[in-house]
């Protein structure tokens, strides 16, 4: 028995050479699993993915680069995805002791309906909410109530332009814009799962995010027009005119030295990883494209300002990485003293046969020094005659000055865009590099004079915050939008002929009493409107003039694939603004007239776009039944 009980205590118990090896596959060190979360068909980021390892039931979501990572043992582990509007994926990982890099999750699109889980989101947001004003009034929420952090995005108000009488209104009158910020910024919210705020969704910037095919301009011209004419889409009885502008293209080789000075916000505030580390990682595309003659110099600020790289030659990018890589958050934000200095800089070496440029990459939140709107414009206005260029490139979420980095583009010769991710930096910085940064005509304006015997009323469609008066358009001394290499630029007028009744709601004043109609003019009667551009070299003070004709259209059936698409961007905008010019837009709509102009898409950005109003539909229906 003993005998028995020996060998059974010698087969059951390790060998004493087996503990090291039991006792070191407990204590295997942790390695990274690494990944990006992708659209299948578009291959553009998809952030606030829900990925999960079941068997060691970790979850985290996906940031605005569509990233994500998990510290585990190794070993072979299910990794799975969710996401409003996608098929769930799933698959085996196998995780090797050096860890595991570039797992790519590519989510498909599904077309099972999911309205019963976004309502359900947002009464989740709404008990989040409602727990968080019950607190501020003194009650205590039950446990699991979640507390968002406080959003302090701020949008300038929007007052929508309104049909206007031709026969008392003849002129309109505005100034050209190529900002995309809009677009891109409600982007990123409804890839959040929101619906954006009426005030952050400038129409003209959403049509404008895209390119459209107009012809080339001829001989000197660094720009052609181009108009078009056909019913709108959402009130047949109207007709919408597009006037497409298209800047001359410059191969990136020809482009002349750039003189670039990155005015960079490291305040506190940039310390997420939306705002520096994307910053950072967004200009060193950049630098990757510099040439031997290009310079650049970067001034960073926060509590105080200061040169951290003086201009440097583009063929030295280890030393321009180098002082990209030690930026660090931290600290208030004066952004007035860090526009001083940049400006100084960009001044000193001033290249009169190159691009001279202030590139100001922040979230806007400048709280020291000069920080008013009207302070930090007029600080603007008084550097732009140097023949210094502005880009403002906006970051991150939850503290956007969108308002106040929109006006200082404005009134700076510059431009604005909005970075929700790396691939939206690499088509500012990269794809569209000549576009940003070299400007080919300042100072453009447009005036368009209605024929009251064609045109009943009209109206802009956006640029509400680019209107001029009539008497800016030949005064010289008015600024307006820079026009960059390769730049479109889209307008579009709602128009309505004689004949139409008009909504009373819908004009800005009633029909006048006392003023007889419009005679008829035998020399004009074919003419629908007359387009006017005013426009200066980059190097001159004296403007240019283009004039051209808009004739009325006989054939009013089809449209072009860039009016199409155009007008699916207008009345998407129409239905997230909740605009009463909506008339019968309605998504589906959107969809259709996007399919019609979708064209050759080479860099995926219009099927994005179909992407983002079908989720923006489920949030929209979701809304409606909550």
């Amino acid at each position: 028995m003993k005998i028995l009980l020996a060998m059974l205590l010698f087969l059951t118990f390790p060998k004493a050479d087996e503990y090291p090896v039991k006792k070191e596959q407990d204590q295997l060190t942790k390695v990274k699993i690494e990944g990006r979360v992708v659209d299948a068909d578009t291959q553009q980021p998809l952030s606030g993915v829900s990925i999960q390892l079941n068997e060691l039931n970790l979850r985290k979501s996906s940031d605005l680069n569509g990233e994500f990572y998990f510290e585990v043992k190794p070993g072979t582990y299910t990794l799975s995805a969710t996401f409003v509007g996608y098929a769930k994926f799933s698959k085996r990982v196998t995780v090797p002791e050096v860890g595991l890099k570039n797992v790519i999750v590519k989510m498909e699109t599904t077309n099972i309906v999911l309205e019963e889980q976004i309502v359900a989101e947002s009464e989740k947001l709404f008990h989040f909410r409602d727990a968080a004003a019950m607190s501020m009034k003194g009650y205590t929420p039950s446990p699991g109530f979640f507390y968002p952090s406080q959003n302090k995005e701020e949008y300038g108000l929007i007052n929508e332009n309104v049909f206007k009488w031709a026969q008392k209104e003849p002129l309109s009158t505005f100034s050209i814009d190529v900002d995309g910020a809009s677009y891109s910024n409600i982007r990123r919210m409804i890839m959040d799962g929101e619906l954006p705020v009426s005030d952050a969704v400038r129409i003209e910037e959403m049509i404008n995010y895209f390119s459209y095919d107009y012809p080339q301009p001829e001989g000197d011209n660094p720009f052609s027009a181009h108009t078009e004419v056909a019913p709108a889409p959402w009130n047949r009885n109207h007709q919408l005119v597009q006037i497409g502008i298209q800047g001359k293209q410059i191969d990136t080789e020809n482009l002349p030295p750039s003189n670039l000075v990155f005015l960079l916000d490291v305040s506190g505030s940039m310390n997420s990883h939306n705002k520096l580390p994307l910053l950072k990682k967004g200009f060193k595309l950049l630098v990757n494209q510099l040439r031997e003659e290009d310079r650049v110099a970067i001034v960073v600020y926060a509590g105080s300002s200061g040169l951290v790289l003086p201009s440097t030659s583009g063929t030295e990018k280890e030393a321009i990485l180098e002082a990209i890589n030690n930026l660090h958050a931290g600290g208030s934000t004066a952004g007035a003293a860090g526009i001083e200095l940049a400006y100084k800089v960009a001044k000193e070496h001033f290249n009169a046969d190159g691009n001279n440029r202030v590139i100001l990459a922040t979230d806007g939140d400048f709280n020291v020094g000069v920080s008013r709107n009207s302070e930090l414009i007029k600080l603007i206005e008084s550097k732009r005659d140097d023949g210094i260029f502005l880009s403002v490139l906006g970051f991150g979420t939850g503290n956007l000055k969108d308002s106040k980095m929109e006006q200082i583009a404005n009134n700076g010769n510059g431009n604005y865009y909005y970075i929700d991710n790396l691939l939206e930096a690499k088509k500012v910085l990269v794809s569209e590099m000549g576009s940003t940064l070299h400007t080919i005509a300042k100072d453009v304006k447009i005036q368009v004079e209605f024929n009251p015997q064609n045109v009943q009323a009209y109206r802009l469609i956006g640029y509400e915050n680019r209107l001029l008066n009539d008497e800016d358009f030949n005064d010289d001394t008015k600024d307006a939008g820079e026009l960059g290499s390769g730049h479109t630029v889209t307008a579009l007028y709602e128009v309505v002929p004689h004949g139409v009744e008009i909504d009373n709601n819908l004009m800005g004043v009633d029909p006048l009493k006392y003023q007889k109609p419009a005679q008829p003019n035998n020399d004009y009667s074919g003419e629908l409107m007359t387009v006017k551009l005013r426009y200066k070299n980059p190097d001159e003070d004296n403007s240019n003039l283009l004039t051209s004709i808009v004739h009325t259209s006989k054939d009013e059936t089809v449209l072009s694939e860039n009016l199409a698409f155009a007008s699916s961007v207008a009345s998407f905008g129409m239905i997230l603004r909740d605009s009463k010019f909506k008339g019968d837009s309605n998504f589906e709509t959107v969809l259709k007239l996007a399919r019609m102009g979708k064209g050759k898409d080479g860099q995926g950005y219009r099927s994005e776009y179909l992407k983002l109003v079908e989720l923006a539909k489920l949030l929209y229906h979701g809304k409606a039944k909550n």
